[in-house]
């Protein structure tokens, strides 16, 4: 994974419909279109999920959550030549230079596009990371959660549990 050119970013979506998994959509639909990305040549990319109050462009009474699927094309590439159909409210982004918790201050050189790199790599990993299992299996969320365990243990942080303020090691 290569750092972004901030100044080639487009943006997709695909909607999380109400009580699906959203585990079996990143192995069924956020994958084909990854791998099409790559079939293409597009050197980054990243996804996360968000909904209209973190940056979905959908109309105020949408309950849904979407995978936010950030990419970058080169000048002449068109994303209606690879993007699936279920890939929404596709458009080219202004430059993203602030990442939301993330210093800039903090970083060598102070350049975000080594953040993007880095949730880039993040979003490669867990594609990775689901593909090792058998595409029938239903994957059991502790086995997703032993994986990040084994991150959390690398740097010895923990997350804060949502329901106190007490810090929880996976």
């Amino acid at each position: 994974m290569q750092k972004p050119d901030l100044n080639r970013i487009w943006e997709t979506f695909i909607k999380i419909p109400l009580n699906c998994n959203p585990i079996d959509m990143i192995r069924f639909q956020v994958f084909p279109l990854i791998s099409r990305f790559k079939d293409t040549g597009i050197r980054w990319y990243c996804f996360l999920i968000h909904d209209r109050g973190s940056g979905v462009p959908t109309s105020k009474d949408d309950p849904h959550l979407y995978f936010h699927v950030r990419f970058e094309l080169d000048e002449d590439t068109n994303p209606e030549e690879f993007l699936l159909d279920y890939c929404v409210m596709t458009r080219k982004t202004e430059p993203i230079e602030n990442i939301a918790g993330i210093n800039k201050s903090l970083l060598r050189d102070e350049q975000i596009e080594e953040a993007w790199k880095i949730i880039g790599e993040q979003s490669e990993w867990v594609i990775n990371m689901l593909n090792i299992y058998k595409p029938e299996v239903d994957i059991p969320p502790n086995q997703i959660a032993q994986f990040l365990h084994y991150y959390f243990n690398m740097t010895q942080l923990g997350i804060k549990c949502p329901n106190c303020e007490h810090f929880v090691h996976l």
